[in-house]
């Protein structure tokens, strides 16, 4: 009987697909900071009863949520990480800036600072930093700028008063190019929010601990930076001495055509997988 860790749970629509494709006997353990995902997942993977175990918890921990579980080893490991469909649709929960809502972003709602806390409270430089690293955003100097006087007016408390500030501070051409010219930041706030870079090596590493040999490490990302995150651990982790992984992906697997007409959020996903080795010497 094999047990599969899917450490972001989401919706379920993995986590159905690996229940229904791996037998009676194997169950699944889907973690998902998001407690509204995980109502929702609990609805939707009823029918397979005690086969799916549904913890609301952060994959940083997922060690200690395994193990308060009973569970020592898995047998395979999903991350598919960055942000849900469900997420970016509800605009109440500030992810996007297609609709109106709070300046939210938290993956958990339960904890930690919102993306308003975030744009009202720090240093014109930090926010630059953030902008600049995590969206990859070239005018992320000038964005800032202008969230700090618009802030000095009044205190910036929903996704439309943000857009219009971004809207604002860029040039014209940007303003009307290709890629809405608000996208790189509420990615970048988004990432800083959540941590979700720096929760990333830690979290794989210890996956790679908890797998049992022969077992496989699967890793969905949508952005350059969390793609080389991935791509360095498992590196790092199949090294000549003594090496703990296999890569399976020589280059990330990337979504077809068709694919991604038929779904373009699959557009920027990439797939990297790993196979824990069977040694001499790992217990």
């Amino acid at each position: 009987s094999r047990t599969y860790l899917d450490c972001t749970v989401g919706y379920s629509g993995h986590a159905e697909r690996i229940l229904d494709a791996s037998g009676s006997g194997s169950r699944l353990i889907g973690l998902d900071r998001d407690a509204m995902a995980i109502a929702a997942s609990r609805e939707r993977l009823a029918r397979f009863g005690d086969r799916a175990l549904l913890i609301h918890g952060h994959f940083v921990d997922l060690k200690q949520h395994l193990a308060a579980n009973g569970v020592s080893r898995v047998d395979g490991i999903l991350f598919d990480l960055g942000v849900s469909s469900p997420q970016l649709d509800e605009a109440a929960r500030g992810f996007s800036f297609q609709g109106d809502g709070p300046l939210d972003m938290r993956m958990d709602q339960s904890t930690g600072g919102t993306a308003a806390d975030l744009v009202n409270q720090w240093p014109e430089t930090q926010l630059a930093d953030v902008i600049f690293q995590f969206g990859e955003e070239r005018f992320s100097r000038r964005i800032a700028r202008a969230i700090v006087s618009a802030r000095e007016r009044h205190p910036l408390a929903t996704t439309k008063e943000l857009v219009s500030v971004i809207e604002g501070s860029v040039p014209a051409k940007y303003r009307h190019g290709r890629l809405h010219c608000a996208t790189r930041t509420f990615q970048a706030l988004r990432i800083a929010v959540n941590q979700e870079l720096e929760c990333l090596e830690p979290a794989l590493r210890d996956a790679v601990d908890v797998l049992s040999p022969g077992g496989r490490l699967c890793a969905i990302s949508f952005h350059s930076l969390e793609d080389r995150i991935v791509k360095h651990t498992f590196r790092a982790l199949s090294g000549k001495e003594d090496p703990l992984l296999t890569v399976l992906t020589k280059r990330p697997q990337v979504a077809t055509s068709e694919e991604s007409d038929r779904n373009p959020r699959s557009r920027s996903a990439k797939l990297r997988a790993a196979q824990r080795v069977a040694m001499e010497g790992h217990s």
